[in-house]
């Protein structure tokens, strides 16, 4: 039986560069703790939609040992109807203000595809942008990431939020997906955006049936090609609810989210995008030791 291992692209650059002075280092898999500052994400709408209970939130991820916070003000779930850029503004601004006035050295990401919101989320404090559109729904998005020359995360989506789960098909899903950003790199590099600040995610459950997610988990490593760090988020998704009927809810999904975290992570994931940050952290340090040992 052939050993497995679980070596870095030689091409992945070390570290992604952030605001003058900061950097974030690709030495080992890091953890994005999610905050949802909604009142309708899947998951848990409505926990955190004050400010300040959200940023309180933010710093306790970080002290379970989370590298980045993905502040999101807007539920991009199946079916989710979308919300004005002013109501955006509104839940993330003050949350993103507030973790870095708390927290100086935290890494903060806006989840958001709108360019005003990133503009503003980019002046309060964030460091990079995940935008689930890969710039697709907003035509300034773009001009935003070059000026501000922001590290970027690139998600595949098959429709929007309203119409993903809508009958959703490939032929091929890995193949499609690395088409796709192909065509997206080659965008951003013809609008100056830097190779070298970009992100890439698969988009595990935006416009993906069961066996679509299963395939990506059991391929991330196909992605490796593009020479960049990839991002997945699987953390408490529905289709591990489809493979085990005892996860009625979200909440209840942990163990099916660690287990696909790791599976990113030994196919060449450089980031993981999740609710339980402490526990994946636990996990993560495992597939670390075993890697060391290896």
């Amino acid at each position: 039986m052939q050993k497995q291992t679980f070596t870095r692209s030689e091409e992945i650059k070390p570290v992604i560069h952030l605001r003058p002075g900061r950097q974030l280092e690709l030495s080992r898999p890091l953890v994005m703790g999610i905050v949802n500052v909604t009142p309708d994400s899947f998951s848990d709408g409505g926990r955190f939609l004050d400010a300040d209970r959200a940023a309180s939130h933010a710093l306790t991820l970080q002290d379970d040992g989370a590298d980045i916070l993905d502040i999101g003000g807007e539920s991009t779930r199946p079916g989710a109807d979308p919300i004005s850029s002013e109501e955006e503004l509104q839940r993330v601004i003050p949350v993103i203000e507030a973790i870095r006035s708390d927290s100086p050295d935290a890494i903060i990401s806006v989840d958001t595809y709108k360019a005003d919101v990133a503009r503003q989320a980019l002046t309060a404090g964030a460091d990079l942008v995940n935008d689930i559109s890969a710039l697709r729904f907003d035509a300034e998005m773009v001009s935003v990431i070059a000026e501000r020359k922001c590290p970027l995360v690139l998600m595949h989506m098959q429709g929007t939020p309203q119409t993903m789960q809508q009958n959703p098909h490939y032929s091929d899903v890995v193949q499609e997906i690395g088409e796709f950003f192909e065509e997206r790199l080659s965008y951003c590099e013809s609008h100056g955006i830097d190779r070298a600040r970009i992100i890439l995610d698969p988009g595990i459950g935006f416009g993906k049936r069961l066996s679509d997610n299963l395939e990506i988990l059991g391929n991330v490593s196909e992605f490796k090609r593009f020479g960049m760090p990839l991002l997945v988020g699987a953390s408490r998704k529905g289709f591990i609810g489809m493979l085990n009927p005892e996860s009625t809810t979200a909440d209840t999904r942990i163990g099916g989210s660690l287990a696909a975290a790791v599976m990113a992570v030994a196919g060449g994931a450089d980031i993981v995008r999740v609710h339980d940050v402490a526990p994946t952290v636990e996990a993560l340090k495992i597939v670390q030791a075993i890697r060391s040992h290896a």
